[in-house]
């Protein structure tokens, strides 16, 4: 996810009105006098649960027809009933998310936008038990006999700012000759497969997986087990909110609801 900005090269969704709804949050800054959830949790908002994320991130959340959706939003909107509560979705730049700022100062009560659970974060912020878990995929061209990274000697490599897959990128550089260029977002960089101006990009699976399906010009050639596992953030040393989320995630689990959600989103069951 982004922590520096650069140009955008593909257009989002325009400006979305300033809503809340279970299922349907849409992006606003918070303020309030705060609340408390069922069992005396406190939040930042009166009723809602306010939820960091970094758009579009599909299918774990991003913008279809004017609202909100994805895997991560029908995640917490669960999490939130459970707690009595609604969530209120803000739509931030990654920076403050992976600095704990958001969280720390309390604009936001939890993070979620597919983020993997790793030891500079967790410097920053706590985690949630994990949710989900992910690997990394190199996306090409069909075609273009790009298979590993060893294959990209000479050639370039798409990342994602301040993501595990430019992490692994970059820890795999030296070893296999290619050019690391970076890129705000997701769309930015499978676009950039997609238009030539790098040869491959390198991304978590499911995201990748989902864009190939209606883009059947690119290809996953290949996966890199990274033991990735996506948690919820919560300020550094909310302990309270972090013991009642994972409450909440057992619950769904134990339910099936988790299992629901999943198959909605990824159309099968969670193995």
């Amino acid at each position: 996810m982004a922590r520096r900005r650069t140009q955008r090269a593909m257009a989002l969704l325009p400006a979305l009105a300033l809503a809340t709804a279970v299922g349907a949050g849409c992006a606003e800054s918070t303020t309030g006098g705060g609340g408390s959830a069922d069992g005396g949790v406190q939040v930042i908002e009166a009723g809602y649960l306010t939820t960091c994320t970094h758009m579009d991130y599909k299918p774990f959340q991003f913008h279809d027809q004017g609202r909100i959706v994805g895997f991560d939003v029908d995640l917490v909107d669960a999490i939130a009933a459970d707690m009595g509560l609604r969530q209120k979705i803000v739509d931030t730049p990654f920076e403050g998310i992976q600095s704990g700022e958001d969280l720390n100062t309390r604009r936001c009560d939890v993070a979620a936008a597919a983020m993997s659970i790793t030891p500079t974060r967790e410097e920053n912020f706590d985690f949630s038990d994990p949710y989900f878990e992910a690997t990394q995929a190199l996306l090409t061209k069909k075609g273009s006999n790009i298979r590993s990274l060893a294959d990209l000697r000479g050639k370039k490599l798409g990342v994602q700012l301040s993501t595990t897959g430019e992490q692994y990128a970059n820890d795999n550089k030296a070893a296999n000759g290619y050019e690391v260029v970076q890129f705000e977002d997701l769309p930015l960089s499978v676009t950039a497969v997609q238009t030539g101006q790098v040869d491959a990009a390198i991304n978590d699976n499911s995201v990748l997986a989902d864009f190939v399906k209606n883009n059947p010009e690119v290809e996953i050639t290949t996966e890199f087990t990274t033991g990735d596992q996506y948690g919820i953030g919560v300020a550094t040393g909310n302990t309270a909110l972090k013991d009642r989320i994972n409450a909440a995630l057992k619950k769904l689990k134990d339910t099936g609801e988790y299992d629901r959600i999943y198959e909605k989103w990824f159309g099968k069951k969670p193995q």
